[in-house]
């Protein structure tokens, strides 16, 4: 399969590669960063390719509008993000990210443009593979994925929601870490597929989650009282407000806060402060060395029996034996 893009009325090619469609599992992959500074753009390219696979993760911006052609010659599936980049917010130690969209696609072969606004920083990350290294990645039983591979195997274009939903946290979390991963050789190959895995989980789940729910709105003026509620979880998760005291904190009501969290984070607000806690006790016992009935307390357990039960919940083993 040949991959492109270029932005309209311009010759050159963003990015243009041929990526043979056979899946090899002990391939290696090949690096390329690029830097593109010509009016209307300014854009930093890395770019992920191996057999069956070509990832990049593009930083941009664009003095006026502009239209991006891209096009997939042969057969693919594709993971594509469009994000906002994080936004500083004021005497505020957090970030806040922007609204952003993301889709699972199989298309034979396609042509599109999007439409790109000015002065706007935003990434565009996206993931081709082919059908066989799909097939032989991905293999997770769902019925909106069952429905996915049907239609795929038909030669059918398909999708994993007909609208694309927003980023979660976890996903942003992923992309980054493929981005910033200093792997190299076979470890680096073995680390991006998984991270490729785990993205396509979450979508899936987000998708899933999407479709047994029904197709209430998300309305986009929440997102900000959403991103406040997480910023004041991960400052408060060791005694966390309930849900009724987060609604007034963040100005929105109960119901809004309580569906509105799971389907834009792909967890609930009890998942997610669990999360915390527990991300935040491995580390205490790790890194930190502490005991377990220091690291019970710290992370907002008040009897030593119920952190440990936690604890195995969530890792499948005790926090004594993570040293191990």
């Amino acid at each position: 399969m040949i991959v492109s893009a270029r932005i309209e009325h311009h010759q050159d090619f963003l990015f243009k590669e041929e990526i043979p469609d056979k899946y090899i599992a002990a391939h290696r992959l090949s690096e390329k960063v690029l830097s593109i500074k010509e009016t209307p753009a300014d854009i930093q390219n890395y770019q992920l390719s191996t057999n069956g696979l070509f990832l990049i993760y593009s930083e941009m911006r664009f003095e006026k509008p502009t239209r991006i052609l891209t096009e997939i010659n042969g057969e693919a599936i594709t993971s594509q993000f469009i994000l906002t980049k994080e936004v500083n917010i004021p005497d505020k130690k957090q970030k806040r990210y922007g609204s952003s969209r993301h889709n699972i696609r199989y298309i034979p072969s396609s042509k599109q443009a999007y439409e790109v606004k000015p002065d706007i920083d935003f990434i565009y990350f996206l993931i081709v593979l082919s059908k066989d290294y799909y097939l032989n990645l991905v293999d997770l039983y769902s019925p909106l994925h069952e429905h996915f591979v049907q239609e795929m195997q038909k030669g059918k274009t398909t999708s994993f929601g007909e609208e694309d939903l927003f980023a979660t946290h976890e996903m942003r979390h992923t992309i980054e870490a493929i981005r910033s991963s200093r792997q190299e050789g076979e470890l680096k190959r073995l680390f991006t597929d998984a991270r490729i895995t785990e993205l396509i989980l979450y979508q899936l789940e987000q998708f899933s989650q999407f479709a047994e729910t029904g197709k209430e709105d998300l309305i986009e003026r929440d997102i900000p009282k959403l991103e406040e509620a997480r910023e004041i979880l991960e400052q408060q998760y060791i005694a966390p407000p309930t849900h009724k005291q987060l609604s007034k904190m963040v100005l929105l009501n109960e119901f809004k806060l309580r569906n509105g969290f799971k389907k834009y984070f792909g967890s609930t607000i009890y998942d997610y402060i669990t999360r915390l806690r527990m991300e935040s006790a491995k580390r205490m016992i790790i890194e930190e060395r502490k005991n377990m009935y220091e690291v019970g307390i710290q992370v907002g357990f008040k009897h030593q029996a119920s952190f440990t039960n936690a604890f195995k919940k969530y890792y499948g083993i005790l926090p004594s034996d993570i040293r191990v």
